[in-house]
């Protein structure tokens, strides 16, 4: 068994070693979807590494590489391992294969997402010294099956589509700092998946909404403190829904201390189907 870089292995053994790794998931992604994935997450093959068995890829780390609250970090995009290979201990192998990789081109942190019903993994990553940073719900349902009421806001607004400057300006509108995969540089690492749209009040921007038209996925939703409860988030979600090329719409990581994401989640028909932790481990 040899671990080493991802750098030379080309996308589609990846592609298959990724989809034998999570073939028992319920998500399947094709790879056009993975692609896209890759391209949003900031996945860097030189800084990924995988088990070979002969020429046959049968697990790996798939890193991310940006930055997180200012940080140079590394974030998991995909850990997996081929059913017949599993309990060889091979994630954590390669895991600790990559951290001088990782130190030696000036990454700090290390960044990822597991689901909390995930207990063998969760321990797996406290042995390896990870902490949990925050807990995250993720939500999602069919469109049809959404906004079935007839909300309207109770003010006067407009919504068009803005460039992603006017969303990154209103910011601080937003309850709680974006996961890696919501933050503004993961979007604009693949703006032409996105839309952006802005709620205004005469001219002044008092929501936005970012989307990603092929996967359903709302990404940052966020009204100004001031404006909140007057139909102006269910406005821009009705927009999106407009925009939506997929069967349903998935709002992943929401910070659990956001009570308000979570009311406005369930109030609109978009039910919860689990929690993750955010962990991270300073390298």
């Amino acid at each position: 068994m040899e671990i080493k870089s991802l750098k030379e292995t080309d996308f589609g053994t990846i592609c298959r070693a990724f989809g034998k790794a999570f073939a028992d998931y319920e998500l399947q992604l094709n790879d056009t979807q993975l692609q896209a994935m890759f391209t949003r997450r900031g996945y860097l093959p030189e800084l990924s590494f995988g088990a070979f068995d002969g020429d046959e890829l049968v697990a790996f780390t798939l890193n991310g590489i940006g930055t997180f609250h200012d940080i140079a970090t590394a974030y998991d995009t995909g850990t997996g391992t081929l059913p017949d290979y599993r309990g060889q201990g091979l994630a954590t192998k390669i895991f600790e294969y990559s951290i001088p990789f990782l130190r030696a081109a000036g990454i700090r942190h290390y960044l990822l997402e597991v689901l909390q019903h995930n207990t063998k993994a969760v321990s797996v990553y406290r042995n390896l010294g990870f902490e949990v940073s925050r807990e995250f719900n993720y939500f999602g349902q069919p469109n049809e099956m959404i906004l079935t009421g007839k909300e309207q806001p109770n003010v006067p607004y407009s919504i068009k589509e803005v460039d992603v400057a006017a969303c990154k300006s209103a910011s601080g509108m937003a309850e709680f700092h974006p996961s890696w995969q919501n933050s503004f540089e993961s979007v604009e690492r693949a703006m032409d998946k996105f839309v952006c749209l802005g709620a205004y009040l005469g001219n002044r921007l008092a929501g936005y909404c970012v989307f990603e038209l092929a996967s359903g996925d709302v990404t940052q939703l966020a009204v100004e403190p001031m404006h909140r409860r007057k139909g102006i988030a269910t406005a821009l979600l009705r927009e999106a829904l407009k925009r939506n090329k997929h069967s349903a719409v998935k709002v992943i990581n929401t910070d659990t201390t956001c009570t308000n994401m979570t009311d406005f989640m369930h109030a609109r028909n978009i039910q919860q189907k689990g929690k993750q932790f955010e962990m991270i481990k300073v390298l």
